[in-house]
């Protein structure tokens, strides 16, 4: 920011020529973080911050706070001495937001440094009745107050990592030559097949149209539109112009699930990749799984000392043994056979063509593998119309990859190439031909044997994080009868 007279300068009064000054001088700051992480720099000199008061306390000659602007998980301790300033108690009312001039010193205990304030000026004031106060809260009573809650600690780590894994994510594709593509978040087809999307209109709600036809043709697009539960089918069209593409952006899901694991609204990392075979994808699942486990350990080790602290201990360590580890391969009917083998009573029956539920998922990746498993080979009624055909004429070549403490977070599979074998799967689900023309398309003008995989963003959070709940590696989480603003 910068202020410069001139003839072609509004003319500012002078009382607005002072305030605009005022502004630009208690805004030239440092991060906390560049204070913190480099405290040798900082020694004997003189520092602005801003920030927020996340706690505080008072004694008879000095006040302390503890102030944090979002740049680091640690907080940095203003000293305000008393005699040097004429009410203290303004300051102290939890996030407070305060700009804070002062000399830097060593802290007590002389591994970190503090502020001696010399000019704190209120940018916002708080009240007594900020709800959330310094005793712990649980993350079911922070949930009902998204808009405040990511002041806390845990979000505060939260969506630092958040920031790092989705960069990390994006650098794993450009480093490997992917091209990061945007496709429609409003669609005509359900990818999945399974009618679980959330349908959008401009109608109101109202009994005067007689038909389903007059409702659609009177609507915005003439059809019947949904948002989207997947960019695979969009991204299948540009793999086989440009090879090697991944898509990164929200999905949704009308899935009337409310467990820990499922969100309506969701991020999806979906690469879709052309002359590659289920073993090819499986290889680039595994990579992009440890390259972004090593950015997230090397650039947030003070986020996961938090988790393992607080909410998963041993977590670090599992993270470490995911890099130093090959995944498991396990075909399905090995690992059906597995469970029903399994000293264990599972709450769902297990059988040859049952879906595996979490309980089984856990079982196989933490009681007898203690590691990431690609189960693969699924039986076809499982899975989506799409998914490449085995030549026993029971599986498709799919795979889901199971991870320790959170289950599945990688569905994946080859493509079918085949017109006729497509044309059929969706002809015997019934599904509607014409939605799907365009993807039949694909089959008859230069079919190559191409896969992909969806990686939701959330279901990786709760795996480096062991936060138990979906909900809570989200901002605003959207479930059934959960949509808070």
């Amino acid at each position: 920011m910068f202020y410069k007279k001139s003839k072609s300068c509004y003319n500012f009064t002078k009382q607005t020529h002072n305030l605009f000054c005022f502004f630009v001088t208690i805004m030239k700051h440092i991060d906390i973080a560049k204070l913190l992480n480099n405290p040798q720099d900082w020694l004997n000199k003189t520092a602005t911050v801003c920030g927020w008061v996340r706690t505080s306390r008072d004694s008879k000659s000095i006040a302390f706070v503890e102030l944090n602007d979002g740049s680091c998980l640690k907080h940095l301790q203003i000293v305000l001495d008393k005699n040097k300033f004429d009410n203290t108690t303004s300051y102290l009312p939890l996030c407070t937001a305060l700009c804070v001039e002062g000399d830097v010193v060593p802290t007590q205990k002389g591994d970190s440094v503090e502020i001696n304030a010399t000019v704190v000026t209120i940018l916002g004031t708080s009240t007594p009745e900020y709800p959330i106060q310094k005793k712990p809260h649980s993350l079911e009573f922070l949930r009902t107050m998204p808009h405040l809650r990511l002041r806390t600690n845990t979000f505060n780590a939260m969506f630092r990592l958040r920031s790092v894994l989705s960069m990390a994510i994006h650098q794993y594709f450009e480093d490997n030559n992917f091209l990061y593509v945007h496709t429609p978040i409003i669609t005509g087809s359900d990818c999945e097949g399974a009618g679980e999307s959330f349908g959008v209109t401009t109608h109101k709600f109202n009994h005067n149209k007689k038909t389903e036809k007059e409702y659609y043709d009177t609507d915005f697009f003439g059809v019947p539109a949904n948002l989207t539960v997947s960019a695979q089918l969009e991204g299948e069209a540009y793999a086989m112009a440009f090879g090697k593409i991944y898509t990164f952006a929200p999905t949704f899901r009308a899935e009337n699930s409310n467990t820990t694991r499922h969100a309506a609204e969701f991020w999806q990392i979906e690469p879709e990749i052309a002359f590659a075979d289920i073993d090819d994808i499986i290889e680039v699942a595994e990579q992009l799984i440890k390259y972004i486990i090593k950015v997230c350990i090397d650039r947030c080790s003070q986020e996961l000392e938090f988790f393992e602290k607080f909410y998963e201990k041993g977590l670090i360590g599992k993270l470490q043994s995911v890099l130093d580890s090959n995944f498991i391969k396990l075909d399905y009917t090995k690992a059906i056979d597995l469970l029903q083998k399994a000293d264990k009573k599972f709450e769902y029956p297990v059988s040859w063509g049952s879906d595996l539920q979490t309980e089984h998922e856990r079982y196989l990746c933490e009681e007898i593998y203690n590691q990431p498993i690609f189960v693969v080979n699924y039986p076809k009624d499982l899975k989506a119309f799409y998914m490449k055909q085995n030549s026993d004429g029971r599986t498709v070549a799919a795979t889901d990859l199971l991870v320790p403490s959170v289950g599945e977070i990688i569905g994946c599979s080859e493509r079918e190439t085949d017109y006729t074998k497509l044309l059929n799967t969706i002809e015997n689900r019934k599904m509607k031909i014409s939605d799907y023309t365009n993807y039949l398309d694909l089959r008859k003008y230069g079919s190559v044997p191409h896969s992909g995989f969806g990686l939701g963003l959330e279901r990786m959070l709760l795996y480096l994080t062991g936060v138990g709940n979906i909900r809570d590696t989200i901002g605003y989480p959207r479930a059934k009868g959960e949509l808070r603003c």
